[in-house]
């Protein structure tokens, strides 16, 4: 592990085109806000990004700095292969790289994939009927969450045709006795997917925690809501309005993530 701090990394701005450098930021904030929700985990889970006009190249954490540590210019860009395509004193995970490159590499729409090691969503995850439709936030994800059975960590590369025969066209995923996965058209789509379907797990708990009879909608009124969701709360114009109120409150607690 290396021990030079993201502080001192040179910045890569210059190096990279503006499309590129506008992704760093918008990664590097969505990392921030994982740790400022505290849904980090170590070290450990991912969130990656794709760079527009490559051939499925896309961006990572560096392995050896915490989620609030990392900026735009610590974060290392990889190939589908593994390669690093561009120097850093950092590594990454075996298991983030297979996880995030099976998305990436099969689903030209994945531009950002989020994965989660919350409590909540663990919990949730070694539950054997899953994610219930109890309130107006799980319901975003009525027929539209996958699900993918655990292998152990996720170190074989095999595992990535069957992640992504799991996950299908759907944007969620819940990887049972593992984490929480959400796919998005961009950094924003998939944070605000991400933050949603977790909130529904730590709902589901506190509603299963109060020991009364659970109340369902009907499945029209799921599936309504579910389209409600899908054409004006999750992406698109609403998703990016969201965001930019994000990194707002990033940027007073501390705008260095865009370096």
């Amino acid at each position: 592990m290396s021990n030079v701090h993201a502080l001192e990394l040179p910045s890569v701005r210059d190096r990279v085109s503006e499309e590129e450098w506008q992704m760093r930021v918008d990664l590097a904030a969505c990392y921030r806000l994982v740790a400022h929700y505290g849904w980090d985990d170590l070290l450990f889970t991912h969130n990656s990004a794709r760079i527009p006009d490559t051939d499925h190249h896309f961006l990572i954490n560096p392995f050896g700095l915490k989620f609030e540590e990392i900026t735009a210019s610590s974060l290392i860009k990889i190939d589908c292969d593994g390669n690093k395509l561009m120097e850093s004193p950092f590594g990454y995970i075996k298991a983030g790289f297979t996880i995030h490159s099976a998305i990436h590499m099969n689903r030209d729409d994945a531009v950002c994939v989020m994965h989660t090691h919350t409590m909540e969503g663990m919990a949730v995850s070694a539950q054997k009927q899953g994610l219930l439709m109890l309130n107006q936030k799980s319901l975003c994800f009525y027929n539209r969450v996958a699900y993918h059975a655990f292998e152990g960590i996720a170190e074989d590369l095999d595992e990535r045709d069957r992640l992504a025969a799991d996950l299908g066209d759907m944007n969620a995923m819940i990887l049972t006795n593992h984490g929480l996965m959400t796919v998005g058209e961009s950094v924003a789509h998939a944070f605000i997917l991400h933050k949603r379907l977790n909130d529904s797990c730590e709902l589901q708990l506190k509603a299963q925690a109060g020991g009364a009879e659970l109340t369902f909608p009907s499945p029209e009124v799921c599936e309504h809501t579910a389209q409600q969701f899908a054409e004006s709360y999750s992406s698109g114009g609403n998703a990016a309005v969201q965001w930019e109120a994000l990194k707002r409150m990033l940027d007073k607690i501390d705008p260095g993530y865009a370096e």
